[in-house]
């Protein structure tokens, strides 16, 4: 596991940037994923986005934010980080009252306490562990509330390992990725369950001042 990256790993960066035009269509259900079988996949969806849009308005940083398909619901003046110039390009269109940067998500370009709250989506469960040390770390020191969404763990799925994923363009890429339960996520983080749903868990910690 020592070996593993994701955050710092450049072929996953060049693979998400790549990946970008077609992101969203993982959340859609079209391209690629237009055929597979997901029961129950676009309500839990709908229940997403409505659970992001019902948090409490607040200065919020969404933390490697991708297309902003969820960032664009959030209240509040938001920022938006990713590491992919063609994922910031997307977002920032859907964020005309905000903005969305290029940076390091485990280099966060901003002063302590310059956020209410730190949001990510569907990137703390590709994290190993030192790499989740320094997010958590990073989030702690410019927030003081972290909401994470993410992938649930369901029969069929090994709960953590590598990945191969498929490109339009025929490209194949590998990615680390870990499946998470609601309530060992809470625990994880020291914080409440806000979903629990077969595809997706969402969770909200209160972050310890940063050392």
């Amino acid at each position: 596991m020592a070996r593993v990256a994701f955050a710092r790993d450049p072929a996953t960066a060049a693979y998400y940037d790549r990946r970008a035009a077609e992101y969203d269509d993982w959340y859609t259900s079209a391209g690629l994923h237009a055929t597979r079988s997901r029961p129950g996949w676009d309500a839990e969806v709908r229940d997403l986005v409505a659970l992001v849009r019902g948090l409490e308005p607040a200065r919020t940083l969404d933390v490697a934010c991708g297309t902003g398909f969820l960032t664009r619901e959030l209240r509040g003046f938001v920022v938006g980080l990713d590491q992919s110039p063609a994922m910031v390009e997307i977002a920032q269109a859907r964020i005309p009252d905000g903005v969305a940067v290029v940076g390091d998500s485990l280099a966060l370009p901003f002063a302590p306490g310059a956020f209410d709250r730190v949001f990510t989506g569907h990137f703390y469960g590709h994290l190993p562990p030192d790499e989740r040390a320094v997010f958590l770390h990073e989030a702690a020191r410019v927030a003081r509330e972290l909401v994470v969404v993410d992938s649930a763990l369901r029969p069929g799925v090994d709960a953590e390992g590598w990945q191969e994923r498929v490109l339009l363009d025929g490209s194949r890429h590998r990615v680390f990725k870990r499946y998470l339960g609601a309530d060992e996520l809470a625990g994880e983080l020291g914080g409440e369950p806000l979903y629990a749903g077969t595809w997706f868990v969402a969770v909200r910690a209160s972050l310890p001042a940063a050392g």
